[in-house]
């Protein structure tokens, strides 16, 4: 029997944060990982990573928000390894500050690379899934695709309109009886460089709205994710509560984001005059971890539970009946005045 060919994945955003996080899950399950991002320090290291834990991987510099760009890394990434099993998106960029502080080439910006990037990404994969007829494409969400904060309406706007799109890729797909399937992974807060090189407009260093999670949590869930058939999965309590909270209860949500999350949003430090890389990449390579470790989680309870949410069923069941069971006797042993 011939061995399993290594399946190959292309991740956009892989050299910092999230998605260097995922190439590295990938290398160690020995896949074949395409590295796009822009800046070549932190690709270079990657594919190391990558290669050192089991994986093969080959890079391509490219921004997503130019489409051409991106074309031209999928292809340089298709010669080496073949059509992609698996297509990641996961670049982002954002602006911290209010909207009355954020240009208008700040927000088309953020667009281009968050939304736009997340759209060429999803065009270029399907060009390539659609000749073997099948593939998973993965969108790397946020709580904050359903729930918009302050001080980050462009990212807000941006992963808004992924939901959207992504909406109505799966109806197309569904109505042209496509095996392609896609799926989004929503995000919680997580300790990433991005709070350290994304432009800030605020008074304060930025940060993760606690409780904040390694990106480790995110890779695993988004590596689980690429080889199942779920719409969605939503990773950590936070993201749970803050989905749900805003389809129950919207106006509390409004009042507790206004009233807790400027803060939230922000150390004690005052904001440092440093480079960021909305327009260009800052030099270097910032691995996956931003500095919150004394902070972060490096699991999540809730993300186990929805990955194996038919025995956490069974389980939830046999506890309320369990707690029924307990009711029952004590109020037969109320009624019959048992001590």
């Amino acid at each position: 029997m011939a061995p399993k060919k290594p399946e190959v994945v292309i991740v956009t955003g892989a050299s910092a944060g999230v998605g260097r996080a995922v190439v590295r899950e990938f290398g160690k399950h020995g896949a074949y990982v395409g590295l796009i991002a822009r800046g070549r320090a932190g690709l270079e290291a990657a594919r190391r990573e990558v290669e050192d834990l089991g994986g093969r991987a080959v890079t391509a510099c490219a921004d997503v928000a130019d489409y051409e760009a991106l074309r031209r890394a999928a292809e340089r990434i298709e010669k080496h390894f073949g059509v992609p099993d698996i297509w990641i998106n996961c670049a982002m960029s954002t602006v911290f500050g209010d909207v009355r502080d954020v240009t208008p080439e700040e927000f088309r910006r953020v667009t281009d690379v968050t939304y736009h990037g997340y759209v060429w990404g999803t065009k270029i994969a399907l060009e390539r899934m659609r000749r073997r007829g099948r593939g998973t494409i993965v969108q790397v969400g946020s709580a904050l695709a359903y729930r918009g904060i302050p001080l980050q309406s462009a990212y807000c706007g941006a992963k808004h309109a992924i939901q959207g799109f992504t909406e109505s890729l799966r109806t197309e797909l569904r109505y042209h009886g496509s095996r392609i399937h896609v799926t989004s992974v929503h995000l919680p807060g997580l300790n990433t460089p991005q709070f350290d090189w994304q432009r800030n407009k605020m008074r304060y260093r930025a940060q993760p709205v606690p409780p904040i999670f390694q990106p480790e949590v995110a890779a695993r869930a988004i590596y689980w994710a690429a080889h199942r058939r779920r719409r969605e999965v939503w990773v950590g309590w936070p993201t749970v509560k803050t989905i749900v909270g805003n389809r129950t209860v919207p106006w509390y949500v409004e009042w507790y984001l206004a009233r807790n999350v400027y803060d939230g949003q922000q150390t004690d430090d005052p904001a440092l005059d440093r480079p960021d890389n909305l327009f260009r990449p800052v030099a270097g390579d910032h691995g996956a971890h931003g500095r919150f470790d004394d902070r972060s989680k490096p699991r999540s309870v809730q993300t186990w539970f929805s990955r194996h949410r038919l025995l956490a069923g069974v389980g939830g069941v046999a506890l309320l009946a369990g707690a029924a069971g307990v009711a029952a006797r004590a109020g037969a042993r109320e009624a019959m005045n048992i001590e």
